[in-house]
């Protein structure tokens, strides 16, 4: 009797021993949970990233006392990108010493494939800092302009989706979709009172298409960080509307449009709208990780990645005045706008159900080359 209380007696202990972290942990928990939801994340975020990083299985007692990790996509939400995107930026305008340019661009040519036989000037001691390297200009031979296709190429890149826009769903990525009222915003035409509220989808398609007859397409293209930066007018149109929607600089390369759903609206954008021969045209420029700055040539009010913002605000600009009641002309090919670092293209138009896609989901393509054509 003495020898199995005495073989009961450690039996006890440990199992006391064992028991009572959970009880500490969940009266922790319990703690936590009563906590307002920024104090919440704050305190939860240090264990979320030792639960990825750790090996698997390190932290799995937690979980037995019902503490959930942050998702992997909430956690990236987390990530200060805007103030990382400025703080590149700024180091970006750094003028390096002549001394450093050479080995510092040979890095990022090697790593990323940059073909300088392209430049419009090859030597690298010409570029004083980072900015001037990733706006380089072509050489006038190096981008033919295709002109037997109505529609072209605004930039080099790689192409993500392309087709029609059904159920105004476009796809980001192939299996990914978003919303184009999302994505666009509510249109509103210069001089024409705003659209009345989608009740449906389909009904927010339809005022974008303006004619009898046509469908509504889009063309997704990733460019790269080691792509020519510079993006032109896909064809010839007028610009007559610039919507810029401040939000999220999350990185846009394929694998993390896979990951996050709707990345493209929750991302900054400048949106630039009009007209073309068949109808609606527009053109959007959508800002990624490290993209210190979008720029429109034609548009000097226009300043991104600012430090202060709303979510899920907008600002809008007409091109359209008494002076000038066309908006601003652009001829395929011109030169439209640039990007600090690799970021997305996205084309959204409307033309006739014949127009017919001259390319393969992931192909590369480069500025001047023909999407398509009638």
């Amino acid at each position: 009797m003495c020898q199995s209380e005495a073989r009961r007696g450690p039996e006890l202990s440990a199992a006391k021993w064992l028991h009572f972290p959970q009880l500490a942990l969940r009266r922790r928990l319990g703690q936590l949970s009563c906590m307002s939801r920024p104090a919440l994340k704050l305190r939860s975020w240090p264990l979320t990233v030792l639960y990825y990083l750790l090996p698997f299985g390190a932290l799995r007692p937690l979980s037995r006392v019902g503490w959930r990790p942050v998702s992997r996509v909430a956690l990236y939400k987390s990530v200060p990108t805007r103030l990382l995107s400025r703080a590149w930026g700024r180091l970006n305008q750094v003028e390096l010493p002549h001394w450093l340019r050479r080995p510092v661009y040979s890095l990022y040519i090697w790593t990323f494939g940059v073909n300088m036989k392209e430049a419009a000037v090859e030597d690298l001691h010409h570029y004083r800092n980072l900015s001037e390297f990733f706006r380089r200009k072509l050489k006038p031979q190096a981008r033919p302009v295709c002109g037997l296709h109505s529609v072209i190429s605004p930039s080099d890149g790689k192409i993500l989706s392309f087709g029609q826009v059904k159920n105004s769903e476009v796809e980001q990525v192939k299996g990914v979709t978003y919303s184009l009222e999302s994505f666009l915003g509510p249109r509103a035409s210069p001089g024409d009172p705003p659209f009345p509220p989608a009740t449906s989808h389909s009904s927010f398609r339809n005022q974008l298409v303006t004619r009898e007859g046509n469908e509504l397409y889009h063309c997704v293209i990733y460019l790269a960080p080691g792509d020519y930066h510079c993006f032109h007018s896909p064809t010839d149109w007028t610009v007559s509307h610039r919507r810029h929607f401040p939000g999220s600089l999350m990185s846009v390369n394929p694998g993390m449009a896979r990951w996050i759903k709707e990345l493209f609206c929750h991302n900054e954008r400048v949106v630039l709208t009009g007209d073309w021969k068949h109808g609606f045209f527009s053109l959007t420029a959508v800002g990624a990780t490290n993209v210190g700055s979008i720029r429109i040539y034609f548009d000097r009010d226009l300043h991104t990645n600012s430090p202060r913002y709303s979510k899920g605000s907008y600002n809008d600009f007409s091109f359209v005045t008494h002076a000038n009641k066309e908006g601003i002309p652009m001829r395929k090919g011109e030169h439209l706008g640039e990007f600090n670092l690799g970021s997305t293209i996205v084309l959204i138009f409307e033309a006739p159900k014949d127009f017919n896609f001259k390319l393969k989901a992931g192909q590369k393509i480069r500025f001047g080359e023909a999407l398509g054509s009638l």
